[in-house]
C-alpha cells in the first residue's frame, strides 16, 4: 500500500469512527440494556427515505451470534399498510434456530427483518458498505457465512467450505452487512421494500450516501425490483442509494423450472407422499400412493408462493419442455394429467409475474450493474435444469439478459459453477471483489 493510499485509508477510518461512535452512543441512550448477555434491547425510530418522513424501529440487538457474525439487529418497518405475511399452515416456511430466537416468533410479520453485521463493519478500509441479500428458502448464515451449514451437497458441491463471501469481503476490508427476511418465500415487493429499509439503516449507521448491493437468486430478483423502482401502492420508490448492483444467478429473463419438468417436484412437496420441501408445486392436485389429494396451498398459484410466481417467464419457445417426465404437457400448458392437475404456466404468469414489468422499468444508468452467472447444471441431489445451458436452475440466457439495464458494467459466466456455488466459489468471490474495487 502506498504512503498516499495509506493516509487516505487512515483518514477514512478516522472519519468513519467518529460518525459510528456518535450513532452507537445514540443507540445506547435510546433504550436500556437487560440482563441477558447476548441481547441488548433498544427502542427508537429513525428517518428513512429521501423525504425523511417514514421511520424504522430498532427492536433489539443480539451480540451472541453464530457463524462468524459480530451482531444482529431486529428492525421493523411500522408502515400500517404493510400486508400480513402468509405462512404455509403446516409450518414448513417457519423460522427456526437462532433466527426464530432473533425474530421472537417462527412466523414474524413481513415488515420485520434481521440485519447482520460482519466483523470489522465499523473499521472498513473501503468507504462504501456492502449489503448481501439471501435467496429463497434459505438464510444468510448458510449462503454467506457457512455454506457447509446443512451438510454435503447443500452448497452445490459434495465438499462445502465453512466460511463464505461474508468472511472473504470482510477480510478484504469491506464493511459488510446482510439482510435476512421474515418470510423465506416472501412476496418480492415486500423483499424489495425490506432491502430499501436495510440500506437506510446502513446509511444511517455508516454515514455513507450509497451502498453496493449483492443479491443471489430470488434475492437478486428482489434487489432488481428495488433498484428498478417497481413498488407497491403502499411502498416507497428507489431512493438513489445504490452505487453498484451485483446480481448472482438472477433470472433476469425469468424462469419456468417449476413447470418444465412434469410431476418431478411433487413427491418432495406433498406431505401425503412424505414431502416437506418449502417450495411450490405446479399442481393443485396430485396422486400419492394411489390416492388423489388436493393441496392448493402448496401450489405456485397460492398466496404462500407469490414470490415464486413473480419470477415466471416462458422458455418453452426456446428450449421446449422436459418430455421425459410424467404429465409434462398438462403440467406446463394446463389440464388434467394421469396423476396431477395443473392450471398451467400461462395462468400463473397472468396472475402475478413481474418479469416484463421489471424489464420495462429498467435499472438507472447511474447504477453500475454486474451479472454473474453459472453454467454447470450439476447440483448434487437435485433434478437439474436439463433443456439448455443452465446453472442447474436458471438458464444462462436468462441470467445474462441485459434488457432494461442502463449501465451494464460486466457480464461473466463461470462455466464450472452451478447455482449454489455462485456466492462462495473462489472464482466467484474473486470476480465479485474485483468488481467492488474497480
Amino acid at each position: 500500500m502506498s504512503y498516499r493510499l495509506e493516509k487516505m485509508v487512515m483518514r477514512q477510518r478516522f472519519v468513519t469512527s467518529l460518525y459510528l461512535g456518535f450513532n452507537l452512543v445514540l443507540l445506547t441512550l435510546l433504550g436500556p440494556s437487560v440482563a441477558c448477555p447476548n441481547k441488548v434491547t433498544a427502542s427508537g425510530s429513525f428517518p428513512i427515505g429521501s423525504d425523511g418522513v417514514d421511520t424504522l424501529q430498532l427492536l433489539a440487538t443480539y451480540t451472541n451470534v453464530q457463524y462468524g457474525w459480530q451482531q444482529v439487529q431486529l428492525w421493523n418497518d411500522p408502515n400500517p399498510n404493510w400486508p400480513t405475511d402468509q405462512y404455509v399452515p403446516d409450518g414448513r416456511d417457519d423460522q427456526t434456530g437462532q433466527r426464530e430466537t432473533f425474530f421472537g416468533t417462527p412466523t414474524p410479520p413481513g415488515s420485520s427483518f434481521l440485519l447482520y453485521f460482519a466483523p470489522g463493519w465499523n473499521t472498513p478500509i473501503y468507504p462504501t458498505p456492502v449489503l448481501l441479500v439471501m435467496g429463497a428458502n434459505d438464510n444468510v448464515d448458510r449462503e454467506y457465512a457457512d455454506p457447509n451449514l446443512d451438510g454435503s451437497g447443500t452448497c452445490g458441491s459434495l465438499t462445502c467450505p465453512t466460511t463464505g463471501l461474508m468472511q472473504y469481503l470482510s477480510g478484504l476490508g469491506y464493511s459488510v452487512f446482510a439482510v435476512d427476511f421474515a418470510n423465506m418465500q416472501g412476496d418480492n415487493y415486500e423483499w424489495a421494500q425490506t432491502i430499501g429499509d436495510a440500506i437506510a439503516v446502513i446509511k444511517w449507521l455508516i454515514g455513507a450516501p450509497q451502498v453496493d448491493l449483492i443479491g443471489w437468486s430470488k434475492g437478486a430478483f428482489a434487489s432488481r425490483i428495488y433498484v428498478s423502482s417497481v413498488y407497491p401502492s403502499w411502498g416507497r420508490p428507489y431512493q438513489n442509494d445504490i452505487q453498484k448492483l451485483i446480481l448472482l444467478g438472477n433470472p433476469n429473463g425469468g424462469l419456468d423450472y417449476t413447470f418444465a419438468h412434469g410431476i418431478q417436484p411433487d413427491p418432495l412437496i406433498y406431505p401425503q407422499c412424505g414431502g416437506s420441501l418449502n417450495g411450490p408445486s405446479p399442481h393443485t392436485e396430485f396422486v400419492c400412493y394411489g390416492t388423489w389429494y388436493s393441496e392448493p396451498d402448496l401450489s405456485i398459484y397460492s398466496n404462500y408462493f407469490t414470490g415464486q410466481r413473480q419470477m415466471l417467464a416462458r422458455w418453452d419457445y426456446v428450449y421446449g419442455v422436459d418430455e421425459t417426465q410424467t404429465d409434462w404437457y398438462t403440467t406446463y400448458y394446463g389440464g388434467q394429467g394421469y396423476v396431477s392437475y395443473s392450471l398451467g404456466i400461462q395462468y400463473a404468469i397472468d396472475n402475478g409475474s413481474l418479469v416484463q414489468t421489471i424489464l420495462n422499468a429498467g435499472i438507472p444508468a447511474s447504477v453500475e450493474t454486474f451479472l454473474l452467472c453459472g453454467a454447470d447444471p450439476d447440483i448434487p441431489y437435485f433434478y437439474n435444469e436439463n433443456r439448455g445451458i443452465s446453472d442447474g436452475v436458471v438458464f444462462v440466457a436468462s441470467c445474462t439478459e441485459t434488457t432494461g439495464i442502463g449501465n451494464v458494467a460486466a457480464v461473466v459466466t463461470i462455466a464450472s459453477d452451478n447455482h449454489l456455488q455462485l456466492g462462495w466459489d473462489p472464482s466467484a468471490e474473486q470476480t465479485i471483489a474485483q468488481w467492488l474495487s474497480d
